[in-house]
């Protein structure tokens, strides 16, 4: 049920991204206030686990906006925004590791939370319900975000988006400008890697 402006009553459910993408094509800056609402939590999460610096993903969350608001013209939907979305952003984070490639890397604080899907950490965190075993959960996802981060980038960002934003093999893929075939190869490589890792942690996980 609409009112005469075409919006939905006051109080019901929040327009739709197809909704408000079609607005800010008609000038209604508020409806891209309500975009950047929307997704800025997970433009900055995405930003900061591939760079790891909270300053450059804070600088390269306000950039993709920006590309964002100038792009939205060329947004043929035929993925859903989150996806447009994420590959914009994950360009921007490339460019931005090719003009610091030189730069040490700053490995971020795994107790940072995450945004989206942790479905990943949650099955290798998993705990029971006694405080002792509530407490070594806690430690298991303090050692698998830990892990993740020391993994090489490409290995990192396939496990973030696909374990834990949720992101399927499809989105994966066109996020990343490559094939499916490739997607779930180097996820499995990645997924091979993390357990390498999490070996440095093996009493938490092994035994």
């Amino acid at each position: 049920m609409r009112d005469s402006t075409g919006e939905p009553p006051q109080g019901g459910p929040d327009p739709s991204d197809e909704v408000l993408v079609a607005r800010v094509r008609l000038g209604d800056q508020s409806a891209f206030d309500m975009l950047i609402e929307r997704f800025q939590t997970k433009v900055y999460n995405l930003a900061f686990r591939q760079l790891e610096n909270a300053e450059d993903a804070a600088d390269l969350t306000q950039e993709a906006f920006m590309r964002i608001y100038r792009g939205l013209d060329s947004f043929q939907g035929g993925s859903t925004l989150s996806t447009w979305i994420y590959r914009v952003v994950h360009n921007l984070c490339l460019d931005e590791i090719k003009k610091r490639r030189r730069r040490p890397q700053i490995v971020r604080d795994p107790g940072d939370p995450d945004e989206g899907g942790d479905s990943l950490v949650e099955r290798l965190g998993d705990g029971g319900e006694t405080p002792e075993e509530g407490v070594l959960a806690d430690e298991r996802r303090l050692a698998v975000h830990a892990a993740v981060a020391r993994l090489r980038r490409h290995h990192r960002e396939v496990i973030q988006l696909y374990d834990l934003d949720g992101y399927s093999y499809n989105e994966v893929a066109e996020i990343l400008d490559t094939n499916v075939g490739t997607i779930k190869s180097r996820l499995n490589r990645a997924r091979i890697a993390l357990v390498k890792e999490l070996e440095k942690d093996r009493h938490l996980f092994f035994e």
